[in-house]
């Protein structure tokens, strides 16, 4: 098979060669959007006399009828062709004879592999808010059923004062949020258009890159036409983005695991977000939120092997630019698989929520009420933090904890202790009371989530 670009050569290469450089093997991925670019460059040929109108309509209806086979995958790619855009050329000119040829004025593969790497993560990114969305309404729901469903607070996984496990998953809203706001922001370097800046010089042909630009829904065009075929900084930033939010998922796997353990028993993941072991017949393992733990690493790998691509690359395009795909491929798989495991997963969990209000009965995670107590009458914070340190200690000794102390050795360690010391050390109120903003407290708490349903009312209706 004859190269398109083959003019100049006298020589072919071996078959394991062109399989090497080839690219149609995953960046097929982007038959639409090739389609969807190529269909605007013909119009804007057309309109700006380039094409004649029936070379014009003769390209789009080609590229139409090409797209009604790619949706029915009835395309066929040949590696000879190398990528998506000289097999999807080919195929026209096979659709409609030699005038497909001229599809290709005033646009090489550089700015045409842009623009459709631009529509394609456009694309995605909403679909990926929208999956954030969806994911924050799962928390809501289960935050909403346990504000005061009381569960520890942990600090170096240790049990540090009591919560409520509403305000524990909120915390996780809110950095869905930031994660959401960072793809959104995104969209203003995703949605330009490089189309028109040809290989990297522009092009004599009097076209008109706005109007391409428009057709295709962006909000402007790339100034340099340099710039516009090297760029892949948006590509970084949806990698870097996708990151953060991996983490912010993994970070939740993690504890999910912990909770979903007989020593903590905390929770229950729905048998639809479990496995079982081949030897061991009472296991119920959380592997979903193992594997995107996992996956995390591959989504890090993805970002620092493209940013390992670009860093030493001169201005323009270089073939090395072919691996910025794979890896946004895949990120955008693992994140969107990821999500909407996660949906799936909060929304079916149980929660003890006797196993977890037990557990803050027996711990000190409450000596800090003790030396909130002191503090309010007047001792020094300090002070009264060494009291109750030897208070916690004594218990440790005797093998019990603060409130079976009776109130004479509380007497002892301060003449300010009363009765109501009691009432102080429960756990109930001791989250009850926590009502500076942002706190566990149940009012802070249902503050949140109302805060919370008005962000996702107003974004889902596009006014935040």
């Amino acid at each position: 098979m004859k190269k398109l670009w083959g003019g100049r050569f006298t020589k072919s290469a071996e078959e394991w060669v062109d399989e090497f450089g080839a690219s149609i093997t995953f960046d097929k991925e982007l038959v639409l959007e090739d389609i969807e670019g190529s269909k605007a460059h013909a119009a804007m040929l057309t309109e700006c006399g380039i094409l004649t109108k029936d070379e014009g309509h003769l390209i789009i209806e080609g590229l139409n009828r090409l797209k009604e086979k790619a949706l029915k995958q009835e395309l066929s790619f040949s590696i000879k062709l190398e990528d998506i855009h000289l097999n999807l050329e080919s195929m026209l000119t096979e659709e409609i004879g030699p005038v497909g040829g001229k599809l290709h004025t005033a646009r090489s593969r550089n700015d045409q592999v842009a623009v459709d790497m631009h529509l394609y993560l456009r694309k995605q990114v909403l679909i990926i808010i929208d999956l954030i969305n969806e994911f924050q309404e799962a928390l809501l729901e289960k935050a909403e059923k346990h504000v005061e469903t009381i569960m520890p607070g942990y600090t170096h996984l240790q049990r540090a004062q009591p919560i409520s496990f509403a305000h524990h998953l909120m915390a996780y809203f809110w950095m869905l949020e930031r994660d959401k706001q960072r793809f959104s922001e995104s969209l203003k370097r995703i949605n330009k258009s490089p189309l028109g800046a040809g290989a990297l010089a522009g092009t004599t042909f009097p076209i008109d890159r706005e109007y391409s630009a428009e057709l295709l829904g962006f909000e402007g065009i790339y100034e340099n036409s340099l710039d516009a075929v090297s760029d892949r900084d948006f590509i970084l930033e949806f990698l870097s983005d996708s990151s953060i939010l991996m983490m912010h998922l993994s970070r939740l796997s993690e504890e999910i695991i912990l909770w979903a353990s007989q020593e903590f028993s905390f929770i229950e993941l729905d048998d639809s977000f479990s496995t079982g072991s081949s030897i061991m017949p009472q296991k119920k393992n959380p592997d979903m939120a193992e594997l995107i733990r996992g996956k995390t690493g591959r989504v890090y790998g993805n970002l620092i092997g493209l940013l390992t691509v670009l860093k030493g690359l001169p201005l323009a395009y270089n073939k090395d630019m072919q691996e910025d795909k794979e890896g946004m491929f895949d990120t955008v798989k693992t994140v969107t698989g990821s999500l909407k495991i996660f949906t799936g997963m909060i929304r079916t969990m149980k929660v003890n929520k006797e196993q977890m209000e037990q557990s803050v009965k027996n711990d000190f995670s409450n000596a800090t009420e003790l030396a909130d107590y002191l503090a309010d009458k007047g001792v020094p914070f300090r002070e009264a933090h060494e009291i109750v340190g030897k208070l916690v200690l004594s218990c440790v000794q005797k093998g019990c904890f603060l409130a079976d102390l009776p109130l004479e050795e509380f007497k002892a360690s301060s003449p300010l202790f009363e009765e109501d010391i009691y009432d102080a050390l429960n756990p109930y109120n001791a989250v009850k009371r926590r009502n500076s903003a942002g706190g566990t407290g149940f009012a802070e708490v249902y503050k949140a989530i109302d805060k919370a349903k008005k962000y996702l009312r107003a974004e889902n209706y596009g006014d935040q």
